[in-house]
């Protein structure tokens, strides 16, 4: 079976078919990350007009910020639904997903 995600980037099938912690805020999230889209595209047709510098870089800002946002939501939804499963299951299956949680929690500090 052939995938498009990234090499190393792995992720197992119990995945592909789970209820996410997310769900109950799926609208929410598609709104913003439309409206993130919307601001890349902004950003795009500042430089296509050649805009200031120092506007552009705010709303460079702006989208960290609205993109942090999504991630510390995404986080938050993962920690309290399937982290919280995964403990109460025991064993292997806690350590992995508290392993998996922490690697995405370093990934978001480094960027």
């Amino acid at each position: 079976m052939e995938t498009d995600a990234p090499p190393g980037d792995h992720a197992p099938a119990e995945h592909e078919h789970a209820s996410h912690g997310y769900i109950t805020n799926k609208d929410d999230y598609l709104k913003r990350l439309r409206r993130i889209e919307g601001q890349a595209r902004g950003l795009q047709n500042m430089v296509a007009d050649e805009k200031y510098c120092i506007d552009i870089l705010t709303q460079v800002s702006a989208m960290t910020s609205a993109l942090e946002s999504v991630a510390l939501g995404l986080l938050n939804d993962h920690l309290n639904h399937c982290v919280v499963e995964a403990v109460a299951e025991g064993g292997d299956v806690a350590q992995a997903k508290l392993k998996e949680a922490s690697d995405a929690i370093a990934r978001l500090v480094r960027s």
